[in-house]
């Protein structure tokens, strides 16, 4: 749904007053972007739907915002020809489409016989702008395939709007609205130059940010809640901010610096702003700075928190309210960094841990004593090797060194070689092969809005292969997928198939 507001501001600009979300995003196999092509909207959704298209509809036709919305002059109470030229302008962009004469035509009479009955031009115009944002074609992206049988190309403007929505996470523009009009997304050359383009717009960071945002679920931190009483440095603003953290290191990683995605494990640079410098023992270096100012820093040359997994929004965003998960910890990295799936415990299974005793002080100690019972150790085993060695930070992210008063003990071992702590883990993950294999499923995934199947993996193992070519950039992997087959493809058997943009 959030990128149903980002188009509206994209296209109508960001002082456009927005109501509440209409619907809440569906998260499937952890991904919004998946989610997204199973939603629909319940009756609630429907009303919130209807309100949201009234209320844009008076602000763009508002005497604030028409002189960019219609660019002719109404000669009458009833123009018709200004509506139809505004509606077609507008019906374009808002359904990424051209409109044809039985849909344009409708919408004419409607503003027209409105704008009668109320004596206004205006306020008959924002009865078709009202019209066009409930439409379907507006709250949902309709993919109609060249071919009603098995995997197919796009026709050209469902194309173009996977495209924009991929790279830059909101509609198309004119221009490459106008390349899929003459063509031009059919032909290699031009369609490379087009995603370039895309890819040099500033919006392509919105996109970056869209697409790590649903792959490490940075959404979850919105409503992070952690024990004021144990962390009394915790406030509501915390997971705003680690979120804004993680995506403006991926911006800079990808669009500043060009550099190899598998840094993002070991980079001693980050980005704070006072609170999450006090959190993480840093100086923030700007004196007098604003609160909510993010500068860039660099970390300890010498210290265990390094790179993503060294994040509030990987610390605390996997944690307990009241105290630290390894468990949670060990199964983002298999999951989201490795693409390693991790069984859901039995629903009968008691997943409780043991209370803190003599024979097991440290949280190490107790979950060692709780996998021993099988139905424990079989999922434990997969993610509390990693995730015992984020220890030495305790549940809102700052580094600690005891445990219930005992020593933390952060070392194990990844692909048989020892590792002392999280810096050093990071490192072995980095090196690890899965992981850009696994950036290339998820990013690929994403732009698909569907679940990758084995018939998948061919085009994973050649994606993989030029994001290793390429030096590991993201931006070239960007590139490849939108350059892909795959992606310009969709399945039957519905000749229409519907996502939520």
């Amino acid at each position: 749904m959030a990128q149903i507001e980002d188009t509206l501001r994209d296209r109508f600009g960001d002082t456009l007053v927005l109501p509440p979300p209409i619907e809440p995003d569906v998260v499937s196999e952890s991904s919004v972007s998946i989610g997204a092509s199973h939603a629909g909207y319940s009756s609630r959704g429907v009303e919130r739907a209807l309100a949201m298209a009234e209320s844009v509809a008076q602000q763009v036709t508002s005497e604030a915002l028409r002189g960019r919305v219609v660019e002719c002059i109404p000669s009458a109470l009833r123009d018709d020809a200004c509506v139809d030229a505004t509606v077609r302008r507008w019906g374009r962009a808002l359904w990424r489409r051209p409109l044809d004469e039985e849909e344009v035509q409708p919408l004419v009479t409607l503003a027209g016989v409105a704008a009668e009955t109320t004596g206004d031009f205006f306020a008959g115009l924002a009865q078709a702008f009202g019209a066009l944002l409930l439409a379907p074609d507006f709250l949902f992206r309709v993919e109609v395939l060249a071919s009603e049988e098995g995997a197919a190309p796009l026709d050209a403007y469902p194309f173009a709007s996977r495209l924009a929505f991929f790279l830059w996470g909101v509609a198309p523009d004119d221009a490459l609205l106008d390349a899929a009009g003459r063509g031009a997304l059919d032909d290699s050359a031009q369609l490379r130059a087009e995603v370039r383009r895309m890819l040099d717009d500033p919006k392509a960071r919105r996109g970056l940010r869209s697409f790590v945002s649903d792959w490490l679920r940075l959404d979850r931190l919105d409503a992070l809640s952690l024990d004021a009483v144990r962390f009394p440095s915790f406030s509501p603003e915390l997971g705003a901010a680690a979120r804004e953290e993680v995506l403006r290191t991926a911006e800079d990683l990808v669009f500043d610096r060009g550099a190899d995605v598998r840094t993002w494990l070991t980079l001693r640079t980050t980005f704070v702003n006072r609170r999450l410098a006090a959190l993480y023992g840093v100086p923030f270096p700007e004196r007098g700075a604003p609160h909510d100012r993010f500068v860039r820093i660099e970390l300890p040359a010498n210290g265990a928190r390094v790179g993503l997994l060294g994040t509030a929004a990987f610390l605390a965003g996997n944690a307990h309210p009241t105290a630290t998960s390894p468990t949670l910890r060990g199964k983002f990295v298999s999951q989201a960094l490795l693409c390693r799936a991790i069984p859901d415990p039995p629903v009968n299974l008691n997943t409780a841990i043991p209370e803190p005793s003599a024979e097991a002080i440290t949280l190490r100690d107790r979950l060692r004593a709780h996998a021993q019972d099988p139905g424990c150790a079989s999922c434990h085993k997969l993610t509390d090797p990693q995730g015992l060695a984020f220890e030495a930070f305790d549940a809102i992210g700052r580094h600690r060194w005891e445990d219930e008063g005992a020593p933390i003990d952060a070392s194990g071992t990844w692909n048989g070689v020892r590792f002392a702590d999280a810096a050093e883990l990071s490192v072995l993950l980095a090196r690890d092969e899965r992981f850009p294999r696994c950036v290339t499923t998820k990013l690929l995934a994403y732009g698909l809005g569907r679940v990758l199947g084995s018939d998948d993996l061919g085009e994973v193992d050649r994606l993989h292969d030029a994001l290793a070519a390429g030096g590991y950039r993201l931006r070239g992997l960007l590139e490849a997928i939108a350059m892909s087959a795959s992606f310009r493809a969709a399945h039957a058997p519905d000749a229409l198939t519907t996502e939520a943009p």
